[in-house]
């Protein structure tokens, strides 16, 4: 990586974790998915359908319930 800026992540409060792309995300289980967008989102509630990507999934808690 030498001549290159770093790579910048941030961290949302009770959101995702967004980091400049294009990336290469390592699951646990040794999977890789590949994202070639100028900004991914990572999930950081474990709530996404289609982790390790964020779907938005994390709004559900930040709404207040309804009766």
């Amino acid at each position: 990586m030498t001549g290159e800026q770093p790579r910048r992540i941030r961290v949302i409060k009770k959101g995702p974790i967004l980091v400049d792309g294009p990336v290469d995300i390592e699951g646990p289980d040794g999977s890789l998915v590949h994202c070639d967008r100028f900004q991914v989102a990572i999930c950081a509630c474990g709530l996404s359908a289609n982790a390790p990507l964020c779907d938005a999934s994390h709004r559900r808690l930040l709404r207040p319930r309804r009766r």
